[in-house]
């Protein structure tokens, strides 16, 4: 029997969820005995060398020079760069995050966009800058919140910092938040400040805590990750390093899967009255077969004229906004209930479960069945 080792928090939701999709490989191609410090993860660091085990799953930031003395296969969950080279880890996707947090408050109108991370951990940094790097191919410029010090502050001292930064930033504007966590800092600073979320002030964050996010008042909008194929994926690794006794490099990306939209980003922040009204349109019939056309004469404006303003506006086409809807509710379907293909089908009208999958399919290069089995929790 294998015994691995797996010092992953879990007090957050990417900690548990990295936990269960390892535990789901063991129940598959064990059994495994695994050594879990309940309480505190530091702790047991000691008594790793007497356990002897076969295997070690842990975050980098409990890497020490004992345990690197076992020389046994290792993988870490990391928060910076600052690890062993030669080991593999698990890494958030910052280019997938950055483009979805992006793309989200394009699609909600808004022109106005800020950032604010953690400025000593690489994976915030990593988000930021690739949120960066669309919002300026979309030529918009971004305001980024940077910690006045370097060390830990005092929540109260963070607080005002953050405070100052709020009101410098203009408004409307949607503040990607580098987690949950940093998401629900700012919503208690607008609610400090008497701000309107979503009205003033509109937030994502990322993890998608169901804790943080509900706690959040407003609840918070949040990027959901894949957090447990990635345990899956680092069980079935650690699987063939200790079978083929080889300690290899190489990275096993935690990639978003949709963005649960609550309360903190529910808006059409787009000026133009007519556009606004098409995209609420859209929202509201996109189960329907539902046309350009049919759009078009929900407004007040020509088809030339509305797809014009489509494109200054949100930088797609009206038709390529019906499609970027139907998939992402379609999606949600998938990955949040149980219901069959065929019944997804028949609600968002198409004809079968065959035509809904090559439609599905052009936009995500896969089926329903193959996004539903890799992207839905178990």
């Amino acid at each position: 029997m294998k015994k691995i080792v797996l010092l992953l928090e879990t007090s957050r939701a990417f900690g548990r969820q990295l936990i269960i999709g390892i535990t789901r490989y063991a129940k598959l191609h064990g059994p495994w005995s695994f050594y879990k410090e309940p309480i505190d993860l530091k702790s047991s660091v000691p008594h790793l060398t007497n356990w002897n085990p076969d295997g070690i799953i842990m975050r980098d930031t409990l890497i020490s020079k004992e345990l690197l003395k076992l020389k046994r296969p290792t993988i870490l969950a990391i928060h910076d760069s600052k690890y062993p080279q030669n080991l593999p880890v698990i890494k958030t996707d910052s280019v997938a995050i950055g483009k979805m947090a992006a793309e989200h408050f394009i699609e909600k109108g808004f022109k106005n966009f800020a950032y604010c991370g953690f400025d000593d951990y690489d994976w915030s940094e990593g988000r930021k800058i690739y949120y960066k790097k669309f919002l300026d191919e979309a030529g918009y410029k971004i305001h980024i919140y940077t910690s006045q010090s370097k060390k830990k502050l005092y929540w109260k001292n963070e607080q005002q910092n953050l405070i100052n930064w709020i009101k410098s930033l203009p408004k409307p504007i949607g503040i990607f938040a580098c987690n949950d966590d940093r998401g629900q800092h700012i919503l208690e600073v607008c609610k400090i400040m008497g701000l309107k979320v979503p009205d003033d002030i509109a937030v994502i964050g990322v993890d998608n805590d169901p804790i943080v996010c509900e706690l959040s008042d407003p609840p918070l909008t949040s990027i959901a990750l894949d957090v447990e194929a990635a345990g899956f994926q680092a069980a079935k690794l650690i699987d063939y390093m200790i079978d083929k006794k080889k300690l290899t490099g190489g990275h096993i990306l935690v990639s978003p899967t949709h963005i649960v939209q609550r309360q903190s980003t529910d808006i059409v922040a787009v000026e133009d009255h007519e556009v606004a009204k098409a995209i609420k349109y859209i929202k509201e019939n996109v189960r329907s077969k539902l046309l350009v056309d049919d759009v078009v004469k929900a407004t007040c404006l020509s088809r030339r004229t509305l797809e014009r303003r489509f494109k200054q506006i949100l930088r797609r086409t009206i038709y390529s906004q019906i499609q970027h809807t139907r998939i992402e509710l379609i999606s949600k379907f998938l990955i949040e209930t149980d219901l069959p293909i065929s019944q997804i089908a028949s609600l968002f009208s198409f004809t079968d479960a065959e035509h809904i999958s090559r439609y599905f399919k052009r936009e995500k290069g896969m089926g329903l069945r193959e996004f539903r089995k890799i992207h839905q929790p178990r």
